[in-house]
Parts: structure tokens; sequence; C-alpha cells
């Protein structure tokens, strides 16, 4: 039996609070958005591995800074500037099988504040080797209307609302 089957049996979602993070829509000069395939930690039963930079926030830690070192972290990116950010925080569930499980156990899922960011570098400067931790495979510029069709589906809800807030921000410089 797996290690993590008797924690999912045990947790109660409800019970859990959510993580808080950001999120960051990374739009390049051509008005498109930088999505990465993420090296799955945890089997999330989709085929779907691709995701915006997003992380957590540090306790005191501003949700602009986050943003911002979370883009550094995730992809060597330090050549941006937050051109919009959600109004709300928005929230998602984690699918059952993986409460107890993914965001090492102690969450039932995210609150999110999005930020959009206009990329000001060069593609070369993207690096995602830049932190220890590397979380993604691979990465492409990809227009804004693709990109709910490139999300694991527990997170589709997110994506939607991201893209239809911060979504017209992406167009060409």
């Amino acid at each position: 039996m797996p290690k993590h089957a008797d924690k999912r049996t045990t947790v109660n979602a409800d019970e859990l609070p959510y993580r808080p993070c950001v999120g960051i829509m990374l739009i390049n000069a051509q008005g498109l958005v930088w999505a990465g395939n993420r090296i799955q930690e945890v089997d999330t039963g989709s085929p779907l591995t691709w995701q915006m930079p997003q992380g957590g926030v540090d306790e005191g830690e501003a949700a602009d800074v986050a943003a911002f070192r979370e883009l550094k972290e995730e992809t060597g990116v330090d050549k941006a500037v937050i051109i919009g950010e959600t109004r709300d925080w928005l929230t998602y569930d984690l699918p059952p099988h993986l409460v107890g499980v993914a965001l090492k156990g102690k969450f039932r899922g995210q609150k999110q504040k999005w930020f959009a960011m206009r990329f000001t570098g060069e593609d070369e400067d993207i690096d995602l080797t830049a932190d220890a931790h590397q979380e993604f495979s691979e990465w492409a510029w990809v227009p804004v209307s693709e990109l709910v069709e490139l999300i694991v589906p527990f997170k589709r809800g997110v994506y939607e609302q991201v893209i239809a807030e911060l979504g017209p921000l992406a167009k060409p410089a």
C-alpha cells in the first residue's frame, strides 16, 4: 500500500486551510503568455502538466514581492514589470485523491493572487535551472486563448477567472 494512502483516508479537506499563493501571467512583447511543463512530484491523474508560474507566499511577505521571487525561482526571469493584478484572491480545491498528499498534505487547495507582468528581457534570460529545485522541464510562449486547455482540470476555474480579468493585457507591447 502506498505510504500516503492512510493520510488520504484520514484527512478532512474542510479542516485544512488554503495555501496563500501567487501566480504570474508573464506576457512577452508579442502578447503571448509564458507556460511551463511542470515536473510532476505527485500524480494528478491528468496528462496535462502545463501552467503559468506560481508559488507560495512566505509569512509576512507582500504578494507582489512573492510574485517577483517566484518568477525568478521558477523561470530565472528578473526582467519584468507588473501591469495588472486580480482584484481578489482566487481559490481552488484539490481533488479528493490529492487532499493530504499534494501541497505537502497541509492544505485543501490554494488561494491565489495573480499578477500580469510584462516581460522586458529576452528569451535567453529564461533559465529553468536558476533555482536548485527545478519546477519545469520545458516552456513555450502561447496565446492566452490556449491556456485553459493546457491546465490540469482542477485549476481550470481559476485560470478562467485569471484570463477573464488579466487576459486583455496579453496584447503586443
